[in-house]
């Protein structure tokens, strides 16, 4: 920790405590000083419109990434070679929405400064809120790829603009938004798609197209910010979230569209939310935790 405060400064570490690491590697052999990507936990899950318990997420992945083979097969690399660090998990106490979103920037921040690819995990998805500010004040324009089975554009939720049924929307107002993986939404989404001409790819073309993945990366920028809601899987794989929806991508159509994104454009970081663990199931824990891994692989290996 002591390597961390002096990369990262005292103010931002006040809003970290500890956590397990990824991997299970061991601080020597993946400090943030090293590391070329840092991981953040953000156990948040204040503004839920269904089923809560993503609070629970990060540590369920965690947990879950200590299992993993260290070898990645699609690559052929070890990707903690690189430097893969645990920076620590965000302390919530009595934090609001606006709050956490915050702490999120201001450590992301940091980690952009220091020449670090953030990856977050949740948590609910408003987290990535900060995650996403910090990229687009750091880089400038860039585009943030959105898979999810929701667009996440409402102007507000239960009278609050900072839910996670809200995140896109504040998106729109700093970057150039590409969603996959939709197949719910209120008819004022569905219009406003149309209206700023959003680029919006349906679960089921994305699925039975072979032009789809192609056409995803054709609409993106070359600096990508890659949020994913694991609600864009379908939830015979992936039922621990809390908002599942009918349909959705399979385990290879989601990493058909990761490979073509990273191996075509630079993705600056990345963020994987809303597993809501369900007690006595583990396989949903291990798929994300696998997830993140491999996206870490390709950002590795690709470099654009």
């Amino acid at each position: 920790m002591k390597r961390a405060t002096h990369v990262l400064g005292t103010e931002v570490m006040q809003y970290l405590g500890p956590c397990l690491s990824f991997l299970g590697l061991p601080e020597y052999s993946a400090s943030v000083e090293a590391a070329r990507a840092v991981i953040v936990a953000a156990p948040y899950d204040g503004t839920t419109t269904f089923r809560s318990g993503t609070r629970e997420g990060p540590r369920a992945i965690l947990a879950a990434s200590r299992e993993l083979e260290c070898y990645e097969e699609d690559t052929g690399t070890e990707p903690y070679r690189h430097g893969i660090a645990t920076l620590g998990e965000l302390r919530v106490t009595a934090a609001s929405p606006r709050d956490m979103v915050e702490r999120v920037r201001a450590v992301a921040a940091a980690l952009f400064k220091a020449e670090k690819i953030p990856v977050l995990l949740g948590g609910e998805h408003l987290m990535s809120l900060g995650m996403i500010r910090a990229a687009c004040e750091h880089f400038g324009p860039l585009t943030v790829l959105h898979l999810d089975a929701h667009p996440d554009l409402r102007e507000s939720y239960q009278e609050t603009s900072f839910s996670n049924a809200c995140v896109m929307r504040h998106v729109l107002n700093m970057a150039d938004v590409v969603q996959v993986g939709l197949r719910s939404m209120t008819r004022e989404e569905h219009d406003l798609i149309r209206h700023k001409r959003i680029p919006a790819f349906f679960a089921e073309p994305v699925i039975r197209d072979s032009n789809a993945v192609s056409q995803i990366v054709d609409a993106l920028g070359p600096w990508v910010y890659v949020t994913i809601d694991l609600d864009v899987l379908d939830p015979s794989i992936m039922p621990a979230v809390g908002t599942p929806e009918p349909g959705g991508l399979g385990w290879y159509d989601l990493m058909s569209v990761i490979r073509a994104v990273t191996a075509q454009r630079r993705v600056v970081g990345f963020d994987v939310m809303e597993l809501c663990p369900i007690p006595g199931m583990v396989a949903p824990d291990f798929l994300a935790a696998r997830l993140v891994h491999k996206i870490l692989a390709h950002i590795f290996v690709d470099k654009v």
